[in-house]
């Protein structure tokens, strides 16, 4: 399903949910009390700006006796994503974002991959799939960075450990292209990049990749991930902590000037490695 069709899905289930709501003489706070969200939260599955997680509109489902069609609505729409079904949201938040900070503890961020960077990590991790299932991974995460290029480009800051700017994926050439085009969107001031030293040992963020991000109409959020899953966060108190780790992290990490010194050394490294094989 094209995304344009996705998005006219999900206003359709706002439009119903407000419909049913409405129906069953609720207000957006007391159905938000029954389901666990908050009442503003309502408001924006209402709208169409947010898309609830699945077990949300099961509860949905619940409060107004509307026999699964939510829930249904929900499937329907995370097994069109191209995305896996934990991330298949916070794409859709990516785009409406404000600011965005990711920390990347092993592997270059999706939005800033190459498409050979993209591809070498596919295969790495589905090594028994069909070429049309890489081709269409690589695709959809090249259509993420869609974001960056847009006039109203959310502000991007990305803390990358060393490990991510070291490990040679795709072997040398394709990772010396990739940190290139990393260097390159810095120079164009598209983002703030800066590295954690290898020499910094332990951090505030040892579980694993995290991202931040920041609306200019509904509360922040955070989301974690892990190799096999991912977590979006909407507690305040929650996404508050991750936050401070962020901050912590950036306090650790070399200058921009100097990371952007080391992505470049680290490229040229790669590309005499590349000529000497």
């Amino acid at each position: 399903m094209a995304k344009a069709k996705r998005d006219e899905v999900w206003v359709f289930f706002g439009e119903l949910l407000k419909e049913r709501r409405e129906a069953a003489g609720l207000s957006q706070s007391e159905l938000g009390r029954r389901v666990f969200v908050s009442g503003a939260y309502i408001g924006l599955f209402e709208q169409g700006v947010r898309k609830p997680q699945l077990d949300v509109a099961q509860r949905i489902d619940e409060a107004l006796q509307t026999s699964g069609i939510f829930e249904r609505t929900c499937r329907d729409l995370i097994n069109a994503s191209p995305y896996a079904s934990y991330f298949y949201e916070v794409a859709e938040l990516e785009a409406v974002a404000t600011k965005i900070c990711e920390f990347a503890p092993t592997v270059v961020p999706g939005l800033l991959q190459t498409a050979e960077y993209a591809r070498a990590v596919t295969v790495a991790a589905n090594p028994f799939v069909t070429e049309e299932y890489i081709e269409e991974k690589v695709s959809s995460r090249l259509e993420r960075q869609a974001i960056l290029q847009d006039a109203t480009r959310p502000e991007y800051w990305v803390v990358l450990h060393e490990n991510a700017v070291r490990a040679p994926v795709g072997g040398p050439e394709a990772m010396a292209r990739q940190l290139d085009h990393i260097a390159a969107l810095i120079r164009q001031r598209w983002l703030v990049v800066t590295v954690l030293p290898r020499t910094t040992g332990e951090h505030a963020s040892m579980g694993g990749m995290l991202q931040l991000l920041e609306f200019s109409d509904q509360p922040p959020t955070a989301y974690t991930e892990t190799s096999f899953s991912g977590t979006l966060l909407d507690d305040p108190a929650v996404v508050k902590r991750a936050q401070r780790a962020y901050d912590l992290l950036r306090v650790a990490a070399l200058s921009p000037e100097a990371s952007l010194a080391l992505i470049e050394s680290a490229a040229e490294d790669f590309r005499r490695c590349a000529s000497s094989t």
